[in-house]
């Protein structure tokens, strides 16, 4: 099936799931949704490091609060844990979605326990004491047993030092640049959330050096990815940067694994999500997120092609006479210090995408992209429109062009292969119960 007719398909089954579950929900209802987007924002104001130990985060956050919340109120299969507690008749699925989320982050991120012990403090503050003892209970059995699942799930090594792979001086093949040796090169060792492996789903192969599609989307890059750029507009030029978060007035502001979820909490709030589907949708979103960054990681180093920057300056050497070489070429952005096929970025949009489509049964949803700055209360950087989740994933991977860090067929290849890592988390994972 190609990828088209997938997510035609993909859309209908979501369309017709959302219909047998009702879009509509009570207010009350609606309301009690609440604690996944508090605790959404409380992990983003915790959650930091290398693009791949934030996606794991983020997983696992909201993996625990969706399996507390179905222990309680049911619906659906759990994503990982399911527990039979003989407490769950009666609990507070709030409490429970928030003490999860609580202790995963104090896991992760122990030196914030003070404060994350003051934001359950807020969190419980309204929910009675009868529900609240058995709901925190399960959130805590199940945050453990989410933090025991991803203890080996090889991160730890996934970053050796010294770096275990060399660059080389061969035509089309990675060479280091003056971002440093190449890091996360043993991603392909890390267990996805849900993915079988991190091989499941590879990009194909970028195309040879001497073909005519290479020559196409390498003098793409060079013209409309340069620093120098007279052709990149400026709302492109702002959307490299702001996905990118690169210095100047994009620096310290809101990053694009926190943009997707912001969107999530946006449009899931526009279509008045109950508790449930809320905690259901994060779930799915940010496991296929971190199943995507890490299928596309795998492929850098199974590929190892050399980034725009190096092909720019040694396309003497390509054997393609529609190539030249242009000395001292450089990128609007930093080049990330590992090899380019293919792109990070567009798979973390295309998962982020397929999966809303997916829930939501539709591509054509409005909303806006907002990037803030960290102040309190923050301030808006910069604010995108879009009128559909696959706009703005088409954005997302072509930021990298824009800004001079990867070629077109690279973006090509990821929203291929990632547009079915997102299908097969959906189709997988968090299913309806059957009713007896």
């Amino acid at each position: 099936m190609n990828t088209l007719a997938g997510i035609k398909a993909h859309w209908l089954t979501a369309a017709l799931f959302s219909i047998a579950l009702g879009l509509t929900t009570s207010r009350a209802e609606a309301e009690n949704a609440q604690v996944i987007y508090e605790w959404n924002r409380i992990a983003q104001e915790n959650i930091g490091g290398p693009p791949f130990v934030q996606t794991r985060a983020y997983a696992m956050v909201h993996i625990a609060m969706a399996d507390a919340v179905v222990e309680i109120e049911g619906r659906f299969h759990p994503f990982h844990v399911q527990l039979n507690s003989p407490h769950a008749d009666g609990a507070s699925a709030k409490a429970a979605a928030a003490q999860a989320a609580h202790d995963v982050l104090v896991a992760l991120v122990p030196a914030n326990e003070a404060a994350l012990n003051d934001a359950l403090a807020e969190s419980l503050q309204d929910v009675p004491p009868g529900p609240r003892w058995p709901g925190r209970h399960i959130g805590r059995k199940v945050a453990a047993a989410v933090l025991e699942w991803r203890l080996n799930d090889g991160y730890a090594a996934a970053n050796p030092q010294p770096p275990t792979f060399l660059p080389s001086v061969l035509p089309g093949i990675w060479r280091q640049t003056a971002s440093g040796p190449a890091q996360f090169s043993e991603i392909s060792i890390v267990t996805p959330f849900g993915l079988i492996s991190t091989t499941q789903f590879l990009p194909v192969v970028q195309p040879q050096l001497e073909s005519a599609e290479y020559a196409i989307d390498f003098n793409d890059v060079k013209d409309v990815g340069s620093a120098a750029s007279v052709t990149r507009s400026d709302r492109e030029t702002a959307l490299a940067q702001a996905f990118a978060n690169a210095p100047g007035d994009y620096a310290n502001v809101t990053n694009f694994f926190r943009v997707w979820q912001n969107v999530a909490r946006d449009v899931a709030q526009d279509e008045s999500l109950d508790l449930v589907r809320t905690a259901r949708l994060f779930a799915l979103m940010t496991a296929s997120m971190n199943d995507g960054i890490v299928t596309s990681q795998t492929s850098k180093f199974i590929f190892r092609l050399w980034r725009p920057e190096t092909a720019i300056a040694a396309a003497d050497t390509d054997d393609n006479d529609a190539t030249d070489a242009e000395v001292g070429w450089v990128p609007l952005l930093g080049t990330p210090p590992y090899p380019s096929h293919s792109s990070n970025a567009s798979c973390v949009g295309t998962t982020a995408a397929q999966t809303l489509v997916n829930v939501f049964g539709t591509d054509s949803k409005s909303f806006t992209a907002t990037w803030y700055t960290g102040d309190s209360p923050p301030v808006v950087v910069y604010a995108e429109p879009y009128d559909s989740f696959w706009a703005m994933a088409h954005d997302t991977g072509s930021s990298r062009v824009w800004g001079g860090i990867h070629f077109r067929f690279e973006i090509t290849a990821s929203e291929q292969a990632c547009t079915q890592v997102a299908n097969y988390v959906f189709d997988n994972y968090m299913q309806r119960r059957q009713p007896l």
